[in-house]
């Protein structure tokens, strides 16, 4: 980092009170020891805002990464599409007990037994067609990944196989593509037009995008990579793959600007919001509730979503006190670690190291 660099980061901890204190230096510190091409991070306080990036847009021509570019945001789009679906709640369109059989008739296996809430917090048992080989974004698919897939093909995958009766928490991509179409059932509309026009519009987030069978991202972004061992570009690819499981893209300003509406509830009633809280044990570092995840601190609960896709890793967090955090990291020849990315977190919300 040059020392110009290190007096705005030096400037601009002062000015965000101390909450943006270590983030620079640790996001130089990922890339530096190949967790990252590319990282941008966004803190947030109040009205006090701090943005930062470390790494280049493209390991061939170099270019430091926007704090401004867009980036995908994999699972993250969960959280968009369980907010439209309990919008819908919300209207009386539907409850959360009703079993997925009272509105899309015989699509899901034992449909019956399958209530809106279990889909939502992946306690519905469905098997995630992102297990089977070739089915997964998160890993190198070669020219394949520039197929087209339409949801009800994923589903077939899906509904192929059977997770053994454990009782256990199962995160199941499958869910929110049953969601989606759920969505497009009650609405008449694609899920992707109740996102914009229920959440992109009217919060003004024109940065943030559902792509379909786009496989470019727009300008700028930084490059995606996978190791094959050696980088190769990942970035333009088909999300279709990922549905209304995973397919947007977004700015770190957008997604903190729409986890600010959702949790401070300008996005649902309270009741919903409520419900969208209540989580159940995943075993898996955090509590899982309607589309969001909270994570236990030692300070307190941050709340939001992770996301990945190849070439792409996303965290938005959001604590009750109206703090933030927006993460977006370029994995390089390997992730970054959970101890990492939460020992940011907690330099940020809690003000100390991890």
């Amino acid at each position: 980092m040059t020392q110009t660099m290190m007096n705005v980061l030096m400037a601009a901890t002062i000015a965000m009170g101390g909450q943006g204190a270590g983030v620079g230096p640790d996001l130089d510190k990922i890339v530096a020891t190949k967790g990252a091409t590319a990282a941008v991070a966004r803190v947030t306080d109040g009205g006090r805002t701090w943005t930062g990036s470390a790494g280049v847009r493209d390991i061939e021509r170099g270019g430091r990464p926007s704090p401004n570019g867009y980036f995908r945001i994999g699972s993250v789009t969960k959280t968009f599409v369980a907010t439209v679906v309990l919008q819908l709640v919300d209207e009386g369109k539907l409850k959360l007990d009703d079993p997925i059989d009272r509105h899309l008739p015989g699509l899901v296996p034992d449909g019956g037994q399958v209530t809106v809430r279990r889909l939502l917090n992946h306690t519905s048992h469905l098997y995630d067609y992102m297990s089977e080989p070739g089915y997964s974004t998160n890993r190198w698919r070669g020219e394949a990944r520039f197929r087209s897939y339409q949801p009800r093909e994923l589903l077939k995958v899906a509904f192929a196989k059977k997770l053994p009766d454990d009782g256990a928490w199962h995160y199941s991509n499958t869910n929110y593509v049953v969601l989606g179409l759920l969505v497009e059932k009650l609405t008449g509309h694609t899920y992707g037009a109740e996102v914009r026009s229920r959440i992109l519009r009217p919060l003004g987030l024109r940065h943030t995008v559902v792509p379909g069978d786009r496989a470019g991202l727009p300008s700028p972004h930084a490059k995606g990579y996978e190791a094959m061992p050696e980088l190769v570009d990942a970035t333009r690819m088909n999300p279709s793959l990922d549905w209304a499981a995973g397919e947007m893209i977004s700015t770190a300003g957008d997604l903190e600007r729409f986890m600010s509406a959702l949790l401070g509830g300008r996005l649902t009633s309270a009741e919903s919001l409520k419900a969208m809280r209540t989580t159940v044990e995943t075993g898996a570092g955090f509590g899982y509730g309607l589309g969001l995840q909270a994570y236990a601190l030692p300070c307190g609960t941050v709340w939001g979503h992770s996301g990945e896709l190849i070439g792409y890793l996303t965290f938005a967090f959001r604590s009750d006190s109206g703090k933030s955090l927006t993460l977006s990291l370029n994995p390089s020849t390997r992730n970054p670690s959970t101890q990492e990315i939460m020992g940011i977190a907690v330099k940020v919300f809690c003000g100390t190291g991890s």
